[in-house]
């Protein structure tokens, strides 16, 4: 260990004094804790060699407790050095479980599996016995590196040396099977405790939430709650929080919010933005925005955030508000807040603010433009007509087209009813051998707009041949915290007399409004009475009509779609939230509409 001593004779020791002029006075009488505190005071590599001569020259590196304190602080802090650690290691004549502790921690804070896993076998050979302080740390590197494998040797290695009781070690488990995708054996180990912490609730949570199991993650939290663990962890929430997004679970979202209010202080950045993030993917932009702009601090996430909510609802001119907001705040924007950027312009109609944004992007921020950016703008424009200034876009991409890009086009080709430039789409999406129903759907429902009936059944045919099979559009309806599925022509509820009733008296107030069905949306050659018949009956009219039964008068109606609405339900539900003063909020696969007094948030423009 002469390194340490040659640094020391080269250079002082950095220590806190007055006169930083001076070298320090080293007073060997300096007792045990005098050490330890030195050696705490350290911050850098440079200093704790200094100390550690001193320690060597004065012999105390004999004493365990100060040699396992230059160990920890070289081997745990953020500048330190485990080669280094290692050899200090090496120094320590009869070294314990927390000296193995320190070493395998430290290689964990470096996430080095390997060694971690290594240094656990010298252990074991060593025959140095783990503690209840030696598992969790290993196991929380499996978790990092999804090593399903050695955790569950671990596993087997806690259960021989008797520390399957222990409570941290058990949460560690349920954190490591969760991360691993192995949420029955997460499971497992909870159903086993005899004490549960806050801490155990929240990992099992954490499991659920990791493997996208968002029905089974409220329910463990509403068992947490039942059993009295009111305070959950941060992270707990905000996977509650994250299930009741992608669960549309507004109700939910809303009690876990009073929850927080009740029980915290004040709601952090992450909280908050999971929050935000919440409201806005569950239709109440208006939340979100008072969520927002009641924040102290607001980071990067927290911008991403509304801007991509305000993108999903179609109010592109707020949300270029904001992103001029973070211009002026000289907060750091990313690609992801730019995704969210275009896609508001996307929707809005915003056709040339987009494209100074993707130039801004690219030569002011240099943000090399990612597919998602180009599948943005390729949307953009291909909403706003322009077919062939999209598809040159594609042409001249750095990377390789995927299928979302050719679907947005395919998709703009349609709605603007350019057959030729539709097919060019649809055979490249074919030659990347999408299997995706809607792409052949699209592609046949061009063909009927255009009365070519024989291609439009020659793609049927395909379909049938290579058995692809049409997912049928249905919509869920929220009614006293329940939802419903309806699908088009549907009379399997049990209260479809009432429905099928409901939507009789709704087509003759219909009537007196001016209301004709568009059967020109029906691509079927059949007879205008039977195009009636099946417009009549899509999925979010009777969704509609048995919400309208449900519900209260003036309450909202919310409904989720699978697919994207048709104009005819469109200028249907807009004439319902006037006729009977309701407000009604849709969403279906791309964006939310917000329907009230006969008009709707999009502008006609989705």
């Amino acid at each position: 260990m002469m390194v340490g001593t040659s640094v020391l004779n080269k250079t002082p020791l950095l220590i806190p004094q007055e006169d930083h002029a001076k070298a320090p006075d080293f007073n060997f009488s300096l007792k045990e804790q005098e050490w330890i505190s030195m050696i705490k005071k350290c911050n850098n590599m440079k200093e704790l060699k200094q100390v550690h001569g001193q320690i060597l020259k004065l012999g105390f590196i004999c004493s365990s407790f100060c040699a396992g304190n230059l160990l920890s602080t070289c081997a745990l802090s953020e500048w330190g050095s485990m080669d280094y650690a290692c050899s200090i290691f090496g120094e320590i004549s009869d070294p314990g479980s927390f000296e193995y502790n320190t070493v395998i921690r430290g290689y964990v804070k470096d996430m080095n599996l390997e060694e971690a896993l290594l240094w656990y076998i010298h252990m074991i050979e060593d025959e140095v016995k783990p503690d209840n302080f030696s598992y969790p740390t290993l196991l929380k590197v499996c978790a990092r590196f999804r090593a399903n494998k050695e955790g569950k040797q671990i596993h087997g290695q806690i259960l021989k040396f008797g520390h399957e009781d222990d409570v941290f070690v058990q949460n560690s488990l349920i954190n490591m099977y969760g991360k691993c995708g192995e949420i029955k054996e997460s499971c497992i180990v909870f159903d086993q405790m005899d004490q549960r912490t806050i801490a155990s609730w929240s990992a099992l949570i954490a499991a659920h939430a990791n493997f996208g199991l968002w029905s089974e993650c409220l329910k463990v939290f509403g068992e947490m709650n039942s059993e009295g663990c009111w305070r959950a962890e941060e992270s707990t929430l905000v996977s509650v929080i994250s299930a009741c997004t992608h669960l549309d679970a507004l109700d939910f979202g809303t009690a876990t919010h009073a929850h927080l209010l009740r029980n915290m202080s004040g709601l952090n950045v992450i909280v908050a933005t999971s929050l935000i993030d919440m409201y806005v993917k569950c239709g109440c932009i208006e939340k979100g925005l008072f969520l927002f702009q009641r924040m102290a601090n607001k980071n990067q996430m927290s911008y991403s955030a509304i801007i991509s909510g305000l993108a999903l609802h179609g109010r592109g001119q707020e949300a270029l508000r904001i992103y001029h907001e973070m211009l002026k705040e000289r907060i750091e924007l990313d690609d992801v807040v730019y995704v969210g950027v275009l896609s508001a312009c996307s929707h809005a109609g915003l056709v040339e603010e987009g494209l100074k944004c993707f130039d801004r992007m690219r030569l002011e921020h240099r943000i090399e433009p990612t597919i998602q950016h180009y599948g943005c703008m390729v949307d953009l424009l291909g909403r706003a007509g322009r077919l062939e200034e999209a598809l040159e876009l594609i042409k001249g991409m750095p990377m390789e087209p995927n299928d979302i890009l050719w679907r947005s086009l395919l998709s703009a080709c349609r709605v603007h009813r350019n057959v030729e430039l539709g097919e060019v789409a649809a055979k490249n999406l074919f030659k990347l051998n999408s299997r995706n129903a809607s792409d052949y759907v699209m592609l046949s429902n061009m063909y009927a707009q255009a009365k070519m009936w024989e291609k439009m059944a020659a793609i049927r045919i395909k379909m049938v041949n290579e058995g692809i099979s049409q997912v049928p559009g249905s919509c869920l309806v929220e009614v006293n915290r329940k939802f419903y599925k309806f699908v088009s022509q549907d009379r399997s509820h049990t209260c479809n007399h009432e429905v099928y009733e409901m939507l009789h008296q709704m087509e003759w107030q219909l009537k007196f409004e001016g209301y004709s069905p568009d059967t020109s949306l029906v691509l079927f050659d059949v007879d205008e009475e039977e195009k009636r018949q099946r417009l009549s009956t899509h999925c979010q009219k009777l969704a509609i009509a048995f919400a309208l039964i449900r519900t209260s008068q003036g309450s909202p109606l919310r409904i989720v779609r699978n697919v994207r609405m048709c104009s005819d339900c469109h200028t249907y539900t807009k004439l319902i939230s006037m006729i009977y003063g309701r407000d009604i909020v849709v969403r279906d696969r791309n964006r939310f509409h917000h329907f009230k007094d006969g008009t709707c948030s999009c502008k006609d423009y989705w």
